[in-house]
C-alpha cells in the first residue's frame, strides 16, 4: 500500500474521506492513461526502428499477441501533442462597444468546441475557458491550449513575442501581418487584401511559459477564420505534426480557404515548415 493511500484510509471525516477518494481516482485514471499512451508509443517507436513484434517481445519479456494489443489499442501517443492527462482550452471574450457588453466570436466558440472535442477523443480530461476582455490570464498552468491573438492581450502577446522565426507586426497600411524571418515573406489576410478574397492565415506554436517551467500550445488567425483552420488541421493531420516536433517548442503557419458565408474551412495548408525553435537561431 502506498503513502498516499494509507493517508487517505486513515481519514475519519467520510466527506472529507469522499472527495479525497475522488480527486485520487481522476489522478490515478489520468497517470494510467498517460502510462497506456507511453507504452503504445515505445511500442510504435521501436517497430518503427524496425523491430519485429516478436523481437519486442523477447526483449521486453511479454508475449508477442500481448505486445501486438498494446501497438493497436490504448490511447493514441499523438495526444500527447495538445498536453498530458487535462488541458484547458482558452478562447477570447470581446468587448461590444455598440451594445456596451461582452461577447463571444461564433468562430472561437467553434474553435474551442473542436479542440475539447479533439482532445477527448484522446483520452484527455477537457476543462474550459475565457480569456477576458483585459486579456488578463495565467499562462504559467500545464495542458493550456490558447486561442487568442497578440492584439486582444498582453500576456500573449509577451509569448508570442518569444518565437524566434514567426512576428506578428501590423502593416503600414494598418491590418495584422505575421513575418516569417527567415524568408522575408509577409503573410497577410485575404480580406485585407485587394481585391479581397476569403482567405486567411492562422498560426500554430508550442512556446515557454512565462515562469520557464513547460509550454504552452498558441493558436491564433489574423481574423477568426485563421483560427479555425489551424483546428481543422489539427484534427486532420494531429499524427504528422506529432511525428515532426513531438512536443517540443515550435511555429507554423497555416493558409486558409474559407466559405464567406460561413466562414468553414474549405481547406488549411502548411504555408512554411514547422520551425523547430531548438534548431533556430534569431534572425
Amino acid at each position: 500500500m502506498s503513502d498516499e493511500l494509507r493517508r487517505i484510509v486513515a481519514i475519519d471525516d467520510p466527506y472529507l474521506l469522499l472527495r479525497e477518494v475522488t480527486t485520487r481516482l481522476a489522478d490515478a485514471q489520468q497517470e494510467v492513461t498517460e502510462l497506456a499512451r507511453l507504452r503504445r508509443r515505445v511500442v510504435q517507436d521501436l517497430h518503427a526502428q524496425g523491430l519485429s513484434y516478436a523481437q519486442i517481445a523477447a526483449k521486453a519479456g511479454l508475449s508477442r499477441g500481448r505486445i501486438h494489443q498494446i501497438r493497436h489499442t490504448g490511447p493514441a501517443p499523438e495526444g500527447a501533442f495538445l498536453g498530458r492527462g487535462s488541458v484547458t482550452v482558452a478562447t477570447p471574450l470581446r468587448r461590444d462597444d455598440e451594445r456596451g457588453r461582452t461577447v463571444v466570436a461564433v468562430d472561437d466558440v467553434s474553435s474551442g468546441k473542436r479542440l475539447e472535442e479533439l482532445a477527448r477523443s484522446y483520452g484527455l480530461d477537457v476543462t474550459s475557458e475565457h480569456v477576458p476582455v483585459t486579456g488578463a490570464i495565467d499562462l504559467d498552468r500545464d495542458g493550456l491550449v490558447v486561442v487568442c491573438g497578440p492584439r486582444m492581450s498582453q500576456e500573449m502577446w509577451d509569448t508570442y513575442a518569444q518565437d524566434p522565426v514567426l512576428a506578428w507586426e501590423r502593416a503600414e497600411d494598418g491590418p495584422w501581418t505575421v513575418v516569417d524571418r527567415k524568408t522575408g515573406l509577409v503573410h497577410r489576410a485575404g480580406q485585407d487584401s485587394a481585391p479581397a478574397r476569403p482567405y486567411d492565415v492562422g498560426y500554430l506554436g508550442r512556446l515557454p511559459r512565462p515562469d520557464g517551467q513547460g509550454t504552452l500550445l498558441a493558436i491564433a488567425g489574423i481574423h477568426t477564420q485563421g483560427s479555425l483552420g489551424v483546428v481543422q488541421l489539427l484534427t486532420n493531420d494531429l499524427n504528422t505534426l506529432w511525428g515532426q516536433v513531438g512536443d517540443q517548442p515550435f511555429s507554423t503557419l497555416v493558409g486558409v480557404e474559407y466559405d464567406q458565408d460561413t466562414s468553414e474551412p474549405l481547406s488549411a495548408e502548411l504555408l512554411c515548415p514547422l520551425y523547430r525553435h531548438d534548431e533556430e537561431t534569431s534572425v
